[in-house]
């Protein structure tokens, strides 16, 4: 994942609420298998790690993007954000798609200078 790519879901996260907590019993098969399915239905999730918890929440978030198939987006205090990209059902809009168009720099002619400037298009799909 290139680190454009992970600012956009920074982005899209910013603004989600945490759907999953781990506490004193930190990763338990039956939190991965629900971060798996949350994962499989929504692409992008973010995971709250309660006080209780003794592990580093970055740790935390490796281990279960390790078992869930799953990447790290970001660890900002005790949360994390978690991206599994689904073939089937996209939710989360072409990220690379998105990406490689947003910031693209076209040559155009100036024709009363018969010079060349460069202009920035910004185009979201």
């Amino acid at each position: 994942m290139t680190s454009k790519e992970r600012a956009y879901l920074r982005k899209l996260a910013s603004n989600m609420n945490a759907i999953y907590q781990v506490g004193k019993s930190i990763v338990t098969p039956e939190l991965i298998d629900g971060i798996s399915e949350a994962l499989e239905a929504r692409e992008l999730i973010k995971v709250n790690v309660l006080k209780n918890c003794m592990d580093d929440p970055r740790n935390v978030a490796e281990t279960i993007a390790e078992r869930t198939r799953s990447e790290v987006v970001e660890v900002k205090g005790r949360k994390f954000v978690l991206y599994r990209k689904n073939k089937d059902h996209r939710r989360v809009s072409r990220v690379r798609e998105t990406i490689s168009v947003m910031w693209r720099r076209v040559w155009v002619r100036d024709s009363d200078k018969a010079a060349f400037s460069r202009l920035s298009l910004h185009c979201v799909l």
